[in-house]
């Protein structure tokens, strides 16, 4: 595991204990890759806003403006979701695709995405639009959509609009490492009690929900575009004060809680894939943010992940 305690200039202090495999004697390093889960959401979202910036799309550009092909091919209901009803989880568009759904052997990830979309909106929903409901699918909606106004992958963009502005060398998308070695943490998940290692990981299609891995001080470089109050390198102040305004008690990546210790909202989210757990807990007010992560996923993970996030706080304020 590696926790952190973070402000706008960086992490204020860091510790991991751990190894990055059972069995292994390679500890964890302050340095090692995590994978983030759905933390990356608010990835996701920060790239839209860029393209937003950029006028390749609008909070309000609806599915239909991008993909007029598919009137009449997909349900109507579908037709007049916006980005921003995608990102705040109020499209209507149930969490996970149906396992029923093909496999498609296209080399080309942007056009597996769009036929895996394709199929997905053929199917009925059970949650009216405009409806609060946590949705994965949702995001790769949105990132399709991304995809489809400026002619690149999702990978593309999050490269060359975000991890390279900020310096994040160390991200990189699915399980992090080598495959076979030992030169990054692996998952981990229970199997009759017993923790098992692996490097897989969600399918590449649902990239935009949650495939993101890096270091600790990257996932910080990205993270304190939140905790400053002036414009950054890739978005204006605006732009972040649109992005953590919620909808309900999501806004795009982030749920938004009110809490004492941190003098007004906090922007909170957990990422995991059943191998990884990641949480994090931004206060701005306080121009603070506090961060969690292990290389391990069971029914008590997200009860421990909180008790350290609340050791992580009250370390921070009796300092």
């Amino acid at each position: 595991m590696i926790a952190a305690i973070i402000d706008s200039s960086g992490i204020l202090q860091i510790e991991s204990s751990g190894v990055r495999k059972m069995g292994s004697s390679e500890a964890i390093t302050h340095a090692d890759h995590f994978h983030l889960g759905s933390c990356g959401k608010a990835m996701t979202s920060v790239l839209m806003a860029i393209l937003i910036a950029d006028n390749k799309l609008q909070w309000e550009t609806t599915f239909i403006e991008v993909f007029p092909e598919l009137k009449d091919t997909i349900l109507p209901d579908y037709e007049h979701i916006t980005l921003h009803q995608l990102l705040t989880h109020r499209a209507g568009i149930e969490n996970n695709p149906p396992d029923q759904l093909a496999e498609y052997d296209n080399p080309d990830i942007r056009e597996r995405r769009y036929l895996y979309m394709k199929d997905i909106l053929k199917e009925p929903s059970t949650v009216h639009n405009g409806d609060y409901k946590y949705s994965n699918m949702g995001y790769c909606i949105a990132g399709i959509m991304a995809e489809r106004v400026t002619g690149k992958s999702w990978e593309e963009l999050m490269e060359e609009s975000i991890f390279k502005p900020l310096g994040m060398n160390s991200a990189g998308f699915g399980p992090p490492g080598t495959t076979g070695l030992v030169d990054q943490p692996w998952g981990h998940h229970k199997v009759d009690n017993v923790w098992q290692p692996s490097q897989s990981d969600n399918p590449e299609e649902a990239g935009p929900a949650g495939t993101v891995h890096c270091s600790v001080e990257d996932w910080v470089r990205f993270l304190t575009l939140f905790l400053k109050r002036d414009d950054t390198v890739i978005l204006e102040r605006g732009q972040i004060v649109k992005l953590i305004e919620p909808v309900g008690d999501y806004a795009c990546g982030w749920w938004v809680v009110e809490r004492d210790w941190a003098n007004g909202a906090v922007l909170t989210h957990n990422g995991s894939n059943a191998m990884w757990f990641v949480t994090v807990w931004l206060a701005p007010e306080i121009n603070r943010a506090f961060s969690f992560g292990t290389n391990s996923f069971d029914d008590h993970t997200a009860e421990m992940s909180g008790d350290v996030i609340r050791g992580l706080i009250l370390l921070d304020q009796n300092n």
